[in-house]
């Protein structure tokens, strides 16, 4: 049996729509998703950034946010934040309110845009992620951001790119991975398969499990920080324990940070470098360590 079986299996198609329906845990996802663009926009306007394009797609961008601002003072660390949406929506616009925490950190930050489904495939989608990182490594001595300090973070689907990133079998020549901040993730895309969200994604189960961290888990170096919100579904809790479950069981190192008081699956990346939540605390450890 291979990890997470069983408990998803035993649950309808409807039930498995529900459960990965995260707008059913609050009163208005639109609203939710207003004040998390709202805070994106209020960083945006407040602090220095530079668009680069990492290729020659449309949405193949970056934002970097440096705490030197326009001067690049360096190198820093860099925290690479990457949207959720389920691969199929939002964009890095909308991905960074996070920016201002990090940045008062001494650390640069990085907000990453990727074509959507049914455009990109999920594996392509992926190919998209770790090309914006290598792009990153190429450009770290121009963009004052240090490659052997590297801290991946996302939120939802982003999380599930953010782990397939520090799982992954490309080697960064010159770069480390240092941490990954992975927040109410899906880490085995199989549940998935039978639900509305696949219809763009055309996943089958052999695939999706092939594009999961948890069939990718290995001993690493990278230390991990989960998290999820209070108000998540059974799933998204099952998802997240199942990964530091797996991940623990090798002797790597991982902090948890479960059932963010107050927070909901939408809103709580904007803790993510707060030194006045548990969960921004624990990534400025990463940040400073």
């Amino acid at each position: 049996m291979t990890p997470g079986d069983g408990a998803w299996r035993a649950l309808s198609p409807e039930d498995l729509a529900r459960e990965y329906s995260p707008s059913s845990m609050v009163d208005s996802m639109d609203a939710e998703l207003d004040v998390y663009a709202a805070a994106s926009t209020a960083a945006r306007s407040r602090h220095p950034h530079a668009e680069h394009a990492y290729g020659p797609g449309a949405r193949q961008r970056l934002d970097v946010f440096h705490p030197g601002g326009d001067s690049l003072p360096g190198p820093v660390p860099v925290l690479v934040f990457v949207h959720g949406g389920y691969w199929q929506a939002e964009s890095k616009e909308r991905a960074c309110g996070a920016a201002p925490d990090v940045l008062a950190a001494g650390a640069a930050y990085v907000a990453v845009e990727y074509t959507l489904a049914p455009v990109a495939s999920v594996a392509e989608i992926v190919a998209e992620c770790g090309a914006a990182l290598g792009w990153l490594v190429a450009h770290a001595a121009e963009l004052g951001i240090d490659p052997a300090r590297i801290h991946l973070a996302g939120s939802s689907a982003g999380a599930h790119l953010a782990a397939l990133l520090t799982l992954g079998d490309d080697a960064l020549p010159g770069a480390t991975i240092r941490s990954a901040t992975l927040l109410s993730g899906v880490y085995d895309l199989r549940p998935l398969v039978p639900t509305y969200v696949n219809d763009p994604l055309g996943l089958d189960e052999p695939t999706a499990w092939h594009l999961s961290p948890l069939s990718r888990i290995r001993a690493s170096d990278a230390a991990l920080v989960v998290s999820w919100a209070e108000c998540e579904t059974a799933e998204f809790r099952r998802q997240s324990r199942a990964l530091t479950t797996a991940w623990r069981a090798l002797g790597n190192r991982v902090d948890v940070v479960p059932d963010v008081p107050g927070r909901n699956h939408f809103d709580l990346p904007l803790d993510l470098a707060d030194p006045a939540t548990a969960l921004g605390r624990a990534v400025r450890r990463l940040l400073h360590g």
